[in-house]
């Protein structure tokens, strides 16, 4: 039985790659009915903002299965990326990026280098939800859910599981976005007390991504939500060797992709010289994902035995250690002409066929803490004076229960009894809240009348963030300051 998958050619070295990659997963024996698509440049540019048509998206629903090889998004225009559209719009919440090291057939500084980056694939920053509130200050918010963590932490253990690997490292930064990432952390920790064969740790990011780049060897697979996961996952396959030899796959509860994780290369396009690694290590996990396990075993082999035998694209040829510089039409060959063979100094790979839960998601229970409005953070707009003006201004619109308790700038408490010499830009966050130790609770008419007040006071209001505790506790921070 052949298994649909739906193919995209994509741009600039993208149809090379591709091609070069199903020669040799299809010369290895992979059963595949494609459907191809137009993705991309010409899909863009030709009036689609989303680079893919509608019947496109017919197909990746039926088949439920996609490798695309890399595309070009035009610059300006305001043209959305394509992967993230296709991450949100599929479902595929966790993305995987195993980043292991050649040596000494490939140039790296870590030879024993062998660490899988799973990145939380369709929140976070990623949500790209931006705002321009004044003429000094742009947002973007940060949005870290329950469900999405709980997701692809699990997905995390469980790809560990599966695949013998001993420990999940956790990196975030809750030492400062303490309610965002201390929920990602949080959760970490619970899931992890439900693995107890697997090893766990959690490293702030900053401090983690310096022992990742220094130590690789002390990871096996790092979970990270999606802006560090981006960051760090690029890090690490070009500390191992080179992103052109990284693959990738996105996973969902109904749907997978998966690519090579560098660019299009527009610049190499068309002269046979790109190298298809990447793509083909992603086509490699695609195999294993609709369960071709031999055929990805023969086929991983087989090109671990070229990189052996030192035939190289350009990209990885080094004198003294390759022994021929090939095209991509070359090296596919060479792959294809080792079918069936295992490596002897590299490690061959084994893969076991077997049930696992990966891509499988639990039912979502959601907590039943009782939520109470108690306040409202507003933003506005100020510029004719210092922030003691602004607090004597906001102070007379103080009413319903609510007092005005600081105002920050850019986080830092400024009102009251602000440090002298901080620079402000023109948007103040004004924090009206009821007293600590007042019982009762804000209705939103209360929260309505205070913002009319504000205006009839000649301050414009840019946005609004309601105060809530939850079960008592707060659902927001104070200033930095306060």
């Amino acid at each position: 039985m052949k298994t649909p998958i739906t193919v995209a050619y994509g741009d600039g070295i993208g149809p090379e790659i591709m091609e070069a990659t199903l020669h040799i997963i299809q010369s290895a024996g992979a059963q595949l009915d494609i459907e191809r698509i137009e993705i991309g440049e010409k899909v863009y540019l030709a009036g689609n903002p989303a680079g893919i048509e509608p019947s496109a998206w017919e197909s990746l629903r039926r088949t439920k299965v996609f490798l695309k090889a890399p595309i070009t998004t035009p610059q300006g225009g305001g043209f959305k990326s394509l992967n993230v559209t296709a991450r949100k719009a599929l479902g595929l919440y966790a993305n995987v990026r195993p980043c292991v090291s050649y040596a000494p057939f490939v140039a790296t500084k870590h030879p024993v280098m062998d660490v899988v980056i799973v990145r939380e694939n369709e929140e976070d920053l990623y949500a790209g939800i931006e705002h321009r509130q004044s003429q000094d200050v742009i947002s973007c918010t940060k949005l870290i859910s329950r469900p999405g963590s709980e997701k692809i932490i699990r997905y995390a253990f469980e790809y560990a599981r599966a695949n013998n690997r001993k420990k999940v490292t956790c990196f975030t930064k809750d030492n400062i976005m303490k309610m965002t990432d201390g929920l990602f952390h949080k959760i970490f920790d619970e899931i992890a007390a439900q693995y107890p064969d697997i090893e766990n740790e959690h490293w702030i990011v900053d401090i983690g991504a310096a022992k990742l780049a220094d130590t690789p060897e002390a990871f096996d697979v790092v979970v990270l939500p999606n802006l560090y996961g981006d960051i760090l996952s690029d890090v690490a396959a070009q500390i191992a060797g080179s992103v052109g030899l990284a693959g990738s796959s996105n996973i969902g509860v109904n749907a997978a992709m998966f690519e090579a994780i560098h660019g299009s290369a527009p610049r190499r396009a068309g002269q046979n010289l790109a190298n298809p690694s990447g793509l083909f290590l992603g086509s490699i996990l695609m195999l294993l994902h609709i369960g071709q396990t031999e055929v990805a075993e023969k086929a991983h082999n087989a090109w671990l035995c070229a990189l052996e035998d030192g035939i190289h694209t350009y990209d990885i040829f080094k004198e003294g250690v390759s022994k021929q510089k090939v095209g991509t039409k070359e090296f596919a060959q060479a792959v294809v002409d080792r079918l069936g063979k295992k490596p002897q100094q590299l490690k061959a790979v084994t893969y076991k066929k077997g049930e696992s839960n990966l891509g499988k998601v639990l039912a979502y229970v959601r907590p039943t803490e009782k939520r109470e409005l108690i306040g409202v953070d507003v933003f506005v707009e100020f510029t004719k004076g210092s922030a003691e003006d602004l607090g004597a201004i906001l102070s007379q619109c103080e009413g319903y229960g609510m007092k005005l308790e600081m105002i920050d700038n850019r986080g830092m408490a400024v009102w009251p009894k602000g440090m002298p010499g901080i620079f402000c830009s023109d948007s103040f966050r004004a924090r009206f809240k009821l007293p600590d130790g007042t019982s009762g609770t804000v209705d939103h008419r209360s929260v309505i009348q205070l913002l009319e007040r504000i205006t009839a006071d000649g301050i414009e209001f840019l946005k609004t963030e309601l105060l809530y505790n939850f079960d008592g506790k707060p659902g927001f921070t104070r200033g930095q300051g306060q």
